[in-house]
């Protein structure tokens, strides 16, 4: 993306495409060749056809080698939407093409045997190239075989690294790097990670990668104060080590900072969107410029190559959707590698060649050097003073919410058309398809997305695709369904239950309230529909009558029922809905009570807390714990940051990427909250209502060892010209010394300290952005005895900025652009200005929280997904009984193993993964950061393991056979255990560790 990420000499207005290109395809600048001359013109090229290194070009080992890498970067939507992007419309907004880019490459490819070209965006690539004739297909096919197609990372897109939960990260890569395994074979298999334009990278991201099998990694934007002192310490290359719980060197990655971000050196861009000056080698041409050029190359590589500790050093040729007329660069830089290295005659030591990322990554690991570690991550992120990137921790809150729904949607669509079969793809409602979902989460995951970075258009195509996605899993899960209760209902699921409606529940007097648990425990679940006035009878699987209660929510004139549902592992319960009286006799009915300033203690309370409330202010005052006889006094309100337009310091103004306050003190959105208290026997809540744009609902259910609060924020007020960036904060007086926690992508957590950064002594230009960091699903605080945890439903920003207090934003709503290229500022129109959503508030010993916020997190991430029927519908087969509850287990998973996949592979195979949600050392309460073992025979109800290949985490190598380059870190030499024999009955899972299986099955008929 972005505007500064144009390299020198992109001039602001576009030019023409080139001329003389009537078929799709252009051949130095000339029609593209007959296919037969260029498959022979390939059998011609001279070089080695095996995968891998063995095809990298030839080097000079007495020189210093510069490896040009030309690339282009195509972002899976930011300014225009995907398909704009890829079929070139709407280019007087970004002039950008994809499949005239790849058209380009190709026939560039074909003019001279020693360029290459990496390419990175499967959702693209996969479009593109299933448009191809066979014969296209088997031209490429043959490029890639030579290593002159190289594909880096290989996602479906190149992915957001602070907004992403690990979960859809695996996921999308996997999608990608499957279709690059089905369409290539080992020959397509990336070895590098290329992440080039995320901004700031997660410690998570380089584990899941090295993981996945990837050699190295490589990435663009990286802290200015960071890379300053990097480059002085030639620390630019180095080991990750991206786990504390996983044992070396299963989640070491060796990483590279590239030096110029993704763009070329400046004054070297010779693409159509550059304004450049080409390589002119005529000497009798006025415009002869060879030998000044070759001048300027060899010193800048020559200045280049001092921040880097080998003889070889890399310039990525390329950038933001260039390579539409690939010849232009391609020549260029074939006059320039041919000058240069002519100087080597004259004495000079510096040899310019082709190559990938791949191929430089090799020769650094024949380098056969010891490597600095690093053991922190990259976030936040600034390129110069008062720039934080912390903005898009939580920018379009609507979004990233909606991803995280579609997330756990996709697990549910997936299981149950792994544990059904096809009877899930072809039944009674038409053609269910999980592809469609995964497709649309994929794009979600890309940098620009998620991320909440793109224009608002933009962010509506992403919304919708989504929306697309949810239909063919719809009908796969009522197909499921009918299958596996015995029963043809007319299925639906209530997408607007957090606006309570619901059409189904509040028009029918009678209904079924299907419950299905993805979880591999059983858990128990308050399920909350609207409905119309009366009295409710609700019944469950066993026909038994089960508490419940109709509770009148406060200013609304809305009604919700409540009941207790307990849902297997795996599996669903069907509860029985029946109104048996239109209206509540009055005796029955317990009205709201506001409560006034100075009245009696405001408080709600279950066996396990209680929560008590300020009488002057409305706000949370006090939790305890009562059966650990816990007491923390914790404040929570909302505030305000002023979002900074620019000042004397610096013009730098708050928008989509940057978070920047004009002060470091948050406004109060109010000095009190108006209350109202509900209190029944299923649930207990303190409405608050802060502002007429800000409100709270404090819950507590019987059973419940968190506090949930339900916020809604919006439409944030911008009629006083202030743009508005708003939080939700918890004071404490825990004494915690600058110190906080946050999650990496859901999973491990790291240490988090105000000012400071572990890897350089930091010169803080911005007291609130620059403490921000990512919060993919939980911060805490600590002073060693009790701990405050919060977990959201979403991605946010987060931080501790003073002792004992934690603060997440919410919503944010800007009026300036903040000059990263969107063009727009974060100024959201129609749903998503209006957002609700949830904190669960934890308070415990810190010796025993572990267990309370992993559970709890596995829990809020893969939540039950309840869907409605009337419940009068036909038998699905004349000899199918009706069920009413089903586990797809025989036997629950222990509360450590999360089952993180279960998805259909092919006809009759299946992809599992299995983890250890708890890390090293973690938890010794109930020792569940103890290594723990599975046995999968007879482990699933619907079918049968025949056979079971362990794989890499992406599923695309098998495990035993997977190797992955060695490197030696300064902390010693790591040991490299060889891979136990599978045996299905004994799967040990390590702390934090995940592994991948395919499994060949037989479904049951009975089933």
């Amino acid at each position: 993306m972005g505007a500064l990420s144009l390299p020198f000499g992109v001039g602001a207005g576009r030019r023409r495409s080139p001329v003389g290109c009537r078929m799709s395809f252009c051949f130095l600048g000339l029609p593209l060749p007959p296919v037969s001359f260029l498959f022979l013109l390939l059998l011609a090229t001279p070089g080695a056809w095996a995968a891998g290194y063995e095809t990298c070009p030839t080097v000079q080992p007495d020189m210093l080698n510069v490896h040009l890498v030309a690339h282009t970067h195509d972002d899976v939507g930011w300014l225009k939407t995907v398909d704009q992007y890829y079929y070139g419309i709407q280019n007087n907004v970004q002039h950008a093409g994809v499949q005239y880019i790849l058209d380009s490459v190709i026939s560039a490819l074909l003019a001279e045997p020693t360029r290459r070209f990496i390419y990175v965006e499967m959702a693209f690539f996969s479009r593109w190239w299933h448009q191809q004739t066979n014969a296209t297909q088997e031209i490429v096919r043959s490029l890639v075989r030579q290593g002159r197609l190289e594909f880096a990372n290989g996602g479906w897109v190149m992915n957001d690294e602070a907004a992403t939960h690990y979960g859809a990260i695996v996921d999308q890569m996997t999608l990608g790097l499957r279709f690059l395994e089905n369409t290539f074979g080992n020959d397509g298999r990336p070895r590098v990670a290329w992440h080039i334009d995320p901004f700031g990278h997660s410690r998570e991201q380089a584990s899941l990668f090295a993981q996945m099998g990837f050699d190295g990694f490589f990435f663009g934007r990286l802290d200015y104060q960071d890379k300053l002192v990097r480059k002085k310490r030639r620390e630019m290359e180095q080991v990750w080590r991206a786990s504390t719980s996983l044992k070396p060197p299963a989640a070491d990655l060796f990483t590279g900072v590239l030096p110029n971000n993704y763009n070329p050196p400046e004054g070297l861009c010779w693409d159509v969107l550059c304004a450049d000056k080409p390589v002119v080698d005529d000497p009798r041409s006025p415009e002869y410029n060879a030998k000044e050029l070759v001048s300027y190359f060899l010193q800048l590589a020559t200045a280049q190559g001092q921040y880097y500790r080998t003889n070889h050093t890399v310039m990525t040729m390329g950038s933001d959707f260039q390579y539409e007329n690939a010849n232009m660069w391609f020549k260029n830089m074939d006059k320039l590698i041919q000058m240069v290295n002519m100087q080597q005659a004259n004495g000079s030591r510096v040899n310019v060649l082709y190559s990938t990322p791949a191929c430089y990554l090799w020769e650094l690991n024949k380098a056969n050097l010891t490597w600095s570690v690093k053991k922190d991550d990259f976030f936040p992120y600034a390129d110069g003073p008062h720039m934080f990137w912390t903005g898009y921790f939580s920018s379009r809150p609507a979004l990233k919410r909606y991803e995280r729904l579609s997330y756990n949607f996709l697990q549910v669509c997936n299981q149950l058309e792994a544990l059904v079969g096809s009877a899930a793809n072809v039944g009674p409602y038409g053609y269910g398809d999980s592809a469609p979902l995964n497709e649309a989460m994929a794009v979600l995951q890309h940098h620009d997305a998620v991320s909440g970075t793109s224009r608002q258009h933009v962010a509506n195509d992403y919304a919708s695709q989504l929306a697309a996605g949810w239909g063919p899993c719809e009908v796969l899960l009522s197909n499921a369904l009918a299958k596996l209760s015995g029963s043809k209902e007319s299925f639906s699921i209530c997408r607007d239950l957090n606006i309570s409606f619901c059409p189904v529940s509040q028009t029918s007097a009678h209904f079924q309230v299907i419950v299905y648990n993805p979880l591999g425990r059983k858990v128990d679940q308050m399920v909350r529909l609207p409905v119309s006035e009366g009295l409710f009878l609700v019944k469950d699987p066993r026909d038994k009558t089960v508490p419940s209660k109709v509770v009148e929510l406060p200013n609304t004139g809305n009604t919700e029922l409540l009941f207790p549902a307990l849902v297997p592992a795996l599996g669903f319960s069907i509860y029985s809905v029946t109104q048996v009286s239109i209206r509540r006799p009055r005796a029955h009915l317990r009205q709201p009570r506001p409560q006034k300033s100075r009245s009696p203690i405001l408080s709600i309370k279950n066996e396990y807390l209680q929560a008590t409330f300020h009488p002057d202010t409305g706000f949370l005052r006090t939790i305890e714990v009562l059966d650990r006889k816990l007491t923390l006094a914790v404040s929570q309100a909302f505030f305000w940051y002023n979002a900074s337009t620019g000042d004397k310091q610096s013009d730098q103004a708050s928008g989509a990427y940057i978070f920047r306050p004009s002060q470091a003190k948050p406004i109060p959105v109010s000095h009190w909250a108006q209350t109202q208290l509900v209190k029944t026997a299923l649930v207990q809540e303190v409405h608050q209502n802060f502002s007429a744009w800000c409100s709270q609902v404090v819950r507590l259910y019987p059973g419940q060892r968190h506090l949930e609060l339900e916020w809604t924020v919006g439409p944030i007020p911008v009629g006083d010209k202030w743009g508005k960036e708003v939080i939700s904060r918890f004071d404490t007086p825990l004494k915690t010394l600058g110190v906080f926690y946050t999650d990496s992508n859901g999973r491990e957590i790291l240490e988090r300290r105000r000012d400071y950064r572990p890897s350089w002594d930091l010169n803080q230009t911005e007291p609130v952005a620059g403490n921000y960091y990512p919060v993919n699903s939980r911060i805490y605080i600590t002073d060693g005895k009790m701990q405050l945890t919060v977990l959201t439903d979403r991605s946010q920003g987060g931080s501790s900025l003073r002792d004992g207090s934690l603060e997440l934003m919410v919503h944010r709503r800007l009026l300036k652009d903040d000059g990263r290229g969107v063009g727009e500022a974060l100024l959201e129109s129609g749903s998503g200005v209006w957002v609700r959503g949830r904190h669960l508030v934890l308070l415990d010993t810190a010796h025993e929280a572990a267990v309370g916020h992993r559970l709890l997190a596995e829990k809020e991430l893969l939540a039950p997904q309840v869907v409605l029927a009337p419940g009068r519908g036909s038998s699905y087969h004349h000899k199918a009984a009706p069920s009413k509850q089903f586990s797809g287990l025989n036997r629950e998973l222990p509360p450590s193993v999360h089952l993180l996949t279960l998805a259909r592979w092919g006809p009759d195979m299946l992809l599992l993964r299995f983890e250890h949600q708890f890390a090293l050392g973690e938890d010794s309460s109930r020792n569940l950061s103890t290594p723990v073992v599975l046995d999968l025979r007879d482990l699933f109800s619907t079918f049968t393991i025949t056979h079971l290949q362990e794989t890499t985490l992406a599923a695309n190598q098998p495990r035993a056979s997977a190797s992955r380059l060695k490197w030696t870190p300064e902390t010693g030499p790591t040991s490299h255990p060889t891979v136990p024999r599978l045996d299905p009955a004994s799967i040990t899972l390590q702390p934090m560790e995940i592994r991948t299986f395919v499994a060949s099955v037989q479904w049951k008929e009975d089933s």
